[in-house]
Parts: structure tokens; sequence; C-alpha cells
């Protein structure tokens, strides 16, 4: 099974992680504020989450109890990954356990299934869960959410006059660790170097024989990688799906934030539809800029819908992408934020959704950063786009002492909701 970084935040979202200060207003001493840190590290030692233990923090679930849809798919497919012994590697998470992990997602899903309704099961998390909370960025909480899709792009899997892009998957030569780190490239001779960056990556002799297919406009290569997974259109209307397989070993560094220095896009103005825009306008500039990145992403073909790195498929609205590092992988989260919704003219609107921790983000680090999964195509990429927006982000855990209580009973009265 594989394990590692399968999708990265949208290309608008990156901008954000680099905040620009204010303009200062009123007197001259009034102090400038400092931009919002989202990457910033967590201090040595301590955890992403921290335990509720004031009732009154607790957010009231039953809003987003009265919308399950799919909700009960994704809960299924961490479940499916929990139950795998390769998943234990990664517990306990601080006094968490890998079997009270297990249990809170099997309790959750005999929740979902019981009948009971939104104010019912409102009550039954309240009694049954413990309730953390992301210490976010600055210590209180705060969390920036952004979005990530799966294009569409048309593509063929042989070289054309309009195919001439290619998309890689891995060289035989890249060596990779137990968790999917990026070891070197081994020579002939046994000898293990780093991999090139991508200017020079893209140069070598490398990827010589490991193009996978072949896509029309180079910087639809760019976004495929960006995103982590693809679906492509070949000629004769077949859909074929690409995912993340590995990367380079290098960090992530944004073009859009590339593009925002240099003056060529207004932050106020940016957004993936812009940067495309842009490129095909300007053609010519798409490798300096792409290559101002030096992560390069590697792909396979993949079955059916993209999938996670838990090696599970994502789930629209329901997948969360986090730095896996501190946080913990597959489990219950729920969301307070903002988010847009497509038919409402993709303004953001106040969200609060329940989500399933299954995927992760190249250039989603620290506990201020949290990545939604939007959908396939372009009505999802415009969502992605405009996905840039703060809020709190919780986990559940069944109470220890709930471990060995019986499961809910289905409920089949009161089906108005009444108290």
């Amino acid at each position: 099974m594989r394990m590692h970084a399968a999708v990265v935040l949208t290309v608008l979202g990156a901008v954000l992680l680099c905040g620009c200060p204010k303009k200062p207003t009123g007197t001259l001493s009034e102090p400038i504020p400092a931009p919002p840190d989202y990457a910033r590290p967590l201090p040595e030692g301590q955890l992403a989450l921290r335990k509720i233990t004031d009732p009154a923090e607790i957010p009231d679930f039953t809003p987003a109890l009265a919308d399950l849809s799919n909700l009960r798919e994704a809960v299924a497919r961490s479940i499916n990954y929990m139950s795998k012994a390769s998943s234990r590697r990664y517990y306990p998470y601080g006094q968490i356990s890998h079997e009270q992990a297990l249990a809170s997602l099997k309790a959750f899903a005999a929740l979902l299934d019981s009948g009971m309704t939104a104010p019912q099961m409102n009550a039954a998390i309240r009694e049954r869960f413990d309730v953390y909370t992301s210490v976010g960025w600055d210590g209180s909480g705060t969390v920036l959410f952004t979005g990530y899709y799966t294009p569409i792009f048309d593509a063929s899997l042989t070289p054309t006059e309009r195919f001439r892009y290619p998309i890689h998957k891995e060289p035989p030569s890249l060596v990779k660790g137990e968790e999917g780190t990026i070891l070197g490239i081994r020579g002939p001779d046994g000898q293990m170097t780093r991999c090139p960056a991508r200017r020079e990556l893209e140069g070598s002799a490398l990827l010589k024989g490991c193009e996978l297919a072949y896509l029309a406009d180079p910087f639809e290569v760019y976004v495929a990688q960006v995103q982590g997974s693809a679906k492509l259109r070949l000629s004769d209307g077949r859909l074929i799906t690409v995912g993340y397989s590995a990367n380079n070993g290098y960090e992530y560094n944004s073009v859009a934030m590339e593009l925002v220095k240099d003056g060529k896009i207004a932050k106020e103005s940016l957004s993936l539809q812009a940067m495309i825009d842009y490129f095909r306008a300007h053609p010519g500039e798409v490798a300096e800029y792409v290559n101002r990145n030096p992560r390069f992403v590697f792909f396979s073909l993949t079955d059916g819908n993209p999938r996670g790195s838990l090696n599970e498929p994502v789930t629209v609205m329901r997948t969360i992408a986090t730095d896996k590092a501190i946080f913990p992988r597959a489990c219950l989260a729920f969301l307070s934020t903002q988010l847009p919704r497509a038919n409402d003219g993709v303004e953001p609107r106040p969200y609060r959704g329940f989500a399933l921790d299954q995927d992760t983000g190249g250039a989603i680090r620290a506990a201020g950063r949290c990545d939604v999964y939007m959908g396939i195509g372009e009505a999802a990429a415009q969502l992605a786009g405009r996905t840039q927006q703060e809020g709190r982000l919780y986990y559940l855990f069944l109470k220890p002492a709930m471990m060995t209580t019986p499961a809910l009973p289905v409920m089949t009265e009161n089906p108005a909701g009444k108290p």
C-alpha cells in the first residue's frame, strides 16, 4: 500500500501561504500587524490537536447532520484503511490509540445508520465523543482552508503535433523509503545522488522512456502536478485517471506567488483561470515560472476515481488534506469555515460539515492549513480557486469509556425530530 502525498493544494490557495501586510491606517504610531503565518511549524513536541474540556467550546453539529450525502461512503473508506495492519504504524497519536481511532469511525458509522434525527445525533455525539481542535497557526485555532480538485484534460498516449507535453511515471532509478520519502537516484555504480530539481530533471536523460501520456498545453501538465491527479480524455472518448506516484524530493514553491511578486497578475485578481489565461497569452513564460518550483511530480495510471495518500478514493467535500506528520490520518474531522457553492455564484457562504482526513498536500504544512477536495472538472476548479477562508478544524474521538458500550440502537420513533 502506498503511503505518501497524493495531492497538493490548489494553485490559487498557494498564494495565501505568504500573506501581505495590509496598508496601514490611522496615525504613523500605529503598528502594522504582521501577516498570518499559516505555515508556522509547531513548537517542538507539541501536538496539532488540543482536547476541548469546556463544553461551551464544542460546536453545534446539528446543521451539519441535516445533510449526510456521501458522508457514510467517506467514513467507510477510512474504516477500510484503518482496518489494514499497515495503518497501525502511525499510532498512537498522543493518547489516541489505533483501536480508539478505528472504534471512533465505526461508532460514527453506526450513528449515521441509526435513523436518529439531526438533534438526536448531535446529542449522541456530545455524549459519546471527545472533541479536539486544531491549535491552528496562531495557537488559537485559526486554520486557513483552501481547495483542490481533479482537472480533466484532452490527452494522447502517444506524442502528436498537438499533444507534445508529457507527464511522466517514476524513473526506475528513483529510490523511495518506507514512508514514501524520496531517498534519491541510484546510479549504475550503485551510488545514491539527490534527484535533480525540476529545471535540471526535465533536461536530463532520467525521464527518457518514462512518458505516461501527452497533453496539449505545458501549463496543463503543471496544473496536473499541482493538483496531484487528473482525468485524461483520449481521442476515442475514453477517460483515464492518472494519480500521484512520487515526487523528486523538493519542497513546493508557489508559481502563483511568483506571478504576483513580479506584477504579472494582481493578487486580488488571481485565480486558476487567470493563470491559465495569462500563460495562454504568454506561452513563452511558462517554463520560466514553472521552473521556479523545483518540485516535480510523477504519475501512475489508476483505476476509477482519484485516490488520496491513504490509497483510498477521495470524496467530494468529505475528504480533506492535512500535514500527516502532525494530524491523525483517516480520522473523523469537522470543518467550520466558509466555502463556495456552485449553485450560488461560487461565493463563499458559512459552512459546517464533517470530513475525513484522507489526503496529504505537498504544500499543506503545519497546523494552520487544510485543503478540501472539491471534485472533478471545471466546476470543481471554480470552487477550488475561490476557497481561501479562515476557520476552525475539529477532530472527534470516541470517549475511552464508550469503547465497551453497546452500539447505538436504530431509532424509528420521533420522525419529526422533536427533542
